[in-house]
């Protein structure tokens, strides 16, 4: 059974983020869910089966880069959009290293968002 919505997964540390994204991905026809950390998206990603992740760079405890890094490990292919508040050209330049489809900056602007979570479903499937 194919599902009507795809489910993106928002990991960001602040819950304000994480409630915006929430109600911005509901109203753009997304199902969403939302994780307070690295490590509570990685106990639920396998099962929960997202079809992109939203990814704060800097969390407390495992970074998004962690994140990163973990889905590669366990070979969970799964689209990755940053979003970060600490834009450098490292940081760019190494979560896109590390597969990112997009790289966004805080405050995020919503109609890119959701561009740059089109975009990525489509990459993972070309009939998206």
């Amino acid at each position: 059974m194919q599902r009507t919505s795809p489910i993106i997964a928002v990991v960001d540390d602040e819950e304000s983020v994480r409630r915006a994204l929430h109600r911005l991905l509901r109203s753009a026809g997304f199902e969403a869910l939302v994780y307070g950390s690295g490590c509570e998206f990685l106990r639920h990603a396998a099962g929960s089966a997202p079809d992109c992740v939203v990814l704060d760079l800097h969390l407390r405890g495992h970074t998004g880069f962690d994140v990163q890094q973990a889905l590669a490990l366990a070979e969970l292919p799964i689209p990755v959009v940053v979003l970060t508040g600490t834009d450098t050209s490292e940081n760019r330049a190494r979560a896109l290293a590390n597969g990112a489809q997009a790289y966004l900056t805080k405050p995020i602007d919503d109609e890119m968002l959701i561009d740059a979570i089109v975009s990525a479903l489509r990459s993972r499937s070309p009939h998206a």
